[in-house]
């Protein structure tokens, strides 16, 4: 005797409702793992950038280095996680706010800087190096309405 008997109908009902509840599901649940993979990816290109900045910073802040070095040092650096000819790094002479100038309220402002040849800074000087990238450029899925999205890094340092 069975105790437990389904009729083919009943399987193929079940059948029916699990592939039903799989195309609700599945659209949402890679929604969501394609986002956190690409939120990482970002979290990781900015950090790339504040490090290939900061380390550009400190190769320009010693005696015989030029700005073009610098900025290929930091394009160097970002090479291993992008294509660095989608960056812009820029070296700004920043020693207006050793002068007692507010700090600047955006990005535009820094951009604003007065270039700096890095070779003919003036001991102690303060500059900085900025690098920035869309991030529709670095996407690995592109979505249209992060178009605005800049990540960018930047480093102030002393000439030494």
């Amino acid at each position: 005797m069975r105790l437990f008997s389904r009729k083919p109908t009943d399987r193929r009902r079940t059948q029916g409702t699990t592939i039903v509840e799989t195309a609700f599901v599945l659209p949402i649940f890679l929604l969501f793992v394609l986002s956190l993979v690409e939120f990482g990816h970002a979290l990781m290109v900015n950090n790339v950038l504040r490090s290939a900045t900061r380390a550009g910073a400190r190769m320009g802040s010693t005696e015989g280095r030029s700005t073009s070095d610098v900025e290929q040092y930091v394009r160097d650096i970002l090479d291993g996680a992008i294509n660095a000819e989608l960056a812009e790094v820029m070296v700004k002479n920043a020693q207006v706010y050793d002068q007692g100038s507010s700090v600047p309220a955006n990005g535009q402002q820094i951009e604003a800087l007065p270039d700096i040849e890095v070779a003919d800074a003036d001991p102690r000087q303060l500059f900085l190096v900025r690098a920035r990238v869309a991030y529709n450029d670095v996407a690995l899925v592109p979505m249209p309405f992060m178009s605005n999205v800049v990540l960018q890094g930047q480093a102030f340092i002393r000439h030494e």
